[in-house]
C-alpha cells in the first residue's frame, strides 16, 4: 500500500481552524469531503482515513449522550427519512427526536431526557453504548426495523420510566436486561419476535404496564401474574399455553385491562376471575376453555368490556353476567353453550350494550346456531370444572352438607354459585373471625379446609402516585400504539 498526502485544504483546516474561526460542523464537513474524495481516487488503495476532530462538550453529562447517540446512528444501516440527518455537532438536545430538561442531579446542567424515534422507519441494531444515556426517562424506538437482540447495558439506563420497542424486529428471548432497570414502569416490547418463556421475575417489579403481545412466547403464564401491580397486561397472540393461574385473582387492587386472547390457553376459567372488581377489559377470547361460565364473573362490577368467545364453554350464560352494571361489549359466540338466562336475551333490545351469542348450541332458542352434528360430540361430555386438575375449580373436601347448618358457607365451595368472597371486599369471615364455638353440632363445619386462593389486597389501597414524564404531553404515556391488527 502506497503512501497518501493529505490535500492542503485539509491541512489548513486541521491547523488553523482557530484563526480561521472555522465551526465544528464546518470541520467536519470539510474532513468528511476530503476523506470521500480521497477514497474514490483511490479506490484499490483500501485505505480509511478516521479524522477525529474532537467534540468539545463541557457537560459530562451530555458527552455521555452524545457517545451514545453517536454509536446508535452508526448502527444504522438505513434512514430513509433521514431522521439522524442532523445528529451532528456537540448540541445534542437540537438533534431530531432529542429532549432535555434540567438534569435531576446537578441543576445547573441539562440532560438528555428522552429519545423518541417512533416511526422514523430507521433499520439497524442498538448498540451497547445506549447505556451511556443514563439520564433518559423515555426511550421511543416503536415502529422502526430494528433487529437483533436488547442489549445487557440497558440496565445502566438508572432513571428510564418508559421503555417502548413494539412493532420491530427483536429477536432472542425476553430481554431480562430490562428487568434490571430500576426505575422503569411502562414496558412495551409487543409486535416483535420473541420468544421462549415469560420469567416470573416480570410480574414482582412495579411496572404499571406489562405489553407483551404479538411475539412467541411458550411455557404459559407464570404464577406470579397474581402479585403483578400493573393496570394493563396483554398478553395476546403469543402460544403460552397451559392454565390461566388461578392466582390472578390476587391482582385485583390495580388491574384495569387484562387481554389473553389467541393463546391455546385450556381448562376452566379460574373462579378468581371474579375477584377482579376493578377490571374494566377482560378478554380471554380465541383459547380453547373448557368447562362452564364461572357465576362469580357477576364480581366484575366495573368491566365494560367481557369477551368469552371462541373457546369450549359449555352449560349456562348466567343471569348476572349479563346484568353488570357498567358493560357495554358481551360476547359468548362460538362456544357450547346451552342456554342463557332470560336477562341475557333481553340484551336484543339494549341499544347501550353489544351483545353476542351466535354459533353456540342454543338450538331454535336463539338465531345462527350450531347444528346438532357439531354440538353433541361437545355437549355430551361436560367439563367438570371442580374435578379437572390443575386447571380446574376448587372442589370441596367431603363434609356432610356443610351449608345445611347456620355458619356461612364455605369459600368456592359450590360451583353453581358465586363463592362468599366474592359478595364483599373484605376477606372472607373464616380467614379472620375466631372458630365457632365447641357446641356447634357439625364439627367439620367449624374447622373448614382454607381458601386455595388468597384474598385480593383491599381495594381501597390507594393508587400509584402520578405519573410525570418529561415531557409532558397530557397523556398517561407518550408512546402511541403500533399500528392495529386483528386481535390487538
Amino acid at each position: 500500500m502506497g503512501t497518501f498526502h493529505l490535500q492542503p485544504l485539509l491541512v489548513a483546516a486541521l491547523l488553523f481552524s482557530a484563526s480561521f474561526a472555522l465551526t465544528i460542523d464546518e470541520e467536519i464537513a470539510i474532513a468528511n469531503r476530503q476523506k470521500v474524495a480521497f477514497e474514490q481516487h483511490h479506490p484499490t488503495d483500501h485505505v480509511h482515513i478516521d479524522i477525529n476532530i474532537d467534540i468539545k462538550i463541557n457537560n459530562p453529562r451530555l458527552l455521555s449522550a452524545h457517545k451514545a447517540l453517536q454509536a446508535l446512528k452508526d448502527a444504522l444501516y438505513s434512514d430513509p427519512n433521514n431522521f439522524t440527518g442532523n445528529w451532528v455537532g456537540p448540541d445534542v438536545c437540537a438533534y431530531n427526536g432529542v429532549f432535555c430538561v434540567t438534569s435531576l442531579h446537578n441543576q445547573s446542567e441539562s440532560a438528555v431526557a428522552s429519545l423518541d424515534m417512533n416511526a422514523a422507519d430507521v433499520a439497524g441494531y442498538l448498540p451497547k453504548e445506549i447505556g451511556l444515556m443514563r439520564d433518559l426517562a423515555v426511550l421511543h424506538l416503536n415502529s422502526n426495523r430494528f433487529c437483533g437482540v436488547i442489549p445487557e447495558e440497558i440496565k445502566n439506563m438508572t432513571e428510564l420510566y418508559e421503555f417502548d420497542a413494539s412493532n420491530n424486529r427483536f429477536v432472542g428471548p425476553f430481554p431480562a436486561a430490562v428487568l434490571g432497570v430500576p426505575k422503569l414502569s411502562y414496558l412495551d416490547i409487543r409486535f416483535n419476535d420473541f420468544d421462549g418463556p415469560i420469567p416470573p421475575e416480570l410480574f414482582l417489579k412495579p411496572y404499571d404496564a406489562i405489553f407483551l403481545n404479538n411475539n412467541r412466547f411458550t411455557s404459559g403464564i407464570p404464577e406470579t401474574i397474581g402479585k403483578s401491580k400493573a393496570s394493563v397486561i396483554v398478553l395476546a397472540n403469543n402460544q403460552l399455553g397451559g392454565c390461566i393461574p388461578r392466582s390472578i385473582g390476587e391482582a385485583a387492587a390495580t388491574l384495569d385491562q387484562f387481554i389473553f386472547t389467541n393463546n391455546s390457553f385450556t381448562g376452566c376459567l379460574p373462579v378468581e376471575t371474579g375477584l377482579l372488581t376493578n377490571a374494566s377489559v377482560f378478554d380471554v377470547s380465541t383459547n380453547v376453555l373448557t368447562g362452564s361460565i364461572p357465576p362469580t364473573l357477576a364480581g366484575l362490577s366495573k368491566v365494560e368490556q367481557l369477551d368469552l368467545s371462541r373457546n369450549m364453554f359449555t352449560g349456562d350464560v348466567p343471569g348476572d353476567v349479563c346484568q353488570l352494571p357498567a358493560l357495554a361489549n358481551l360476547s359468548v359466540s362460538y362456544n357450547f353453550l346451552t342456554r342463557e338466562a332470560t336477562e341475557c336475551s333481553a340484551l336484543d333490545g339494549n341499544m347501550d350494550i353489544s351483545f353476542r351469542d351466535e354459533a353456540n348450541c342454543m338450538g331454535q332458542s336463539r338465531p345462527t346456531q350450531r347444528s346438532a352434528g357439531e354440538c353433541t360430540p361437545v355437549v355430551s361430555h361436560p367439563v367438570d370444572c371442580t374435578k379437572v386438575k390443575p386447571c380446574g375449580w376448587p372442589s370441596m373436601e367431603p363434609t356432610p352438607k356443610p351449608a345445611a347448618n347456620n355458619n356461612p358457607p364455605p369459600p368456592v365451595a359450590s360451583p353453581p354459585l358465586p363463592p362468599p368472597p366474592l359478595a364483599a371486599s373484605p376477606p372472607p369471615p373464616p380467614m379472620s373471625s375466631p372458630p365457632p364455638p365447641t357446641s356447634s353440632p357439625p364439627q367439620p363445619v367449624a374447622s373448614p379446609p382454607p381458601p386455595v386462593f388468597s384474598p385480593p389486597p383491599p381495594i381501597a389501597s390507594p393508587p400509584p402516585p402520578p405519573i410525570i414524564l418529561p415531557p409532558v404531553r397530557g397523556t398517561k404515556y407518550q408512546s402511541p400504539p403500533p399500528p392495529l391488527f386483528p386481535g390487538y
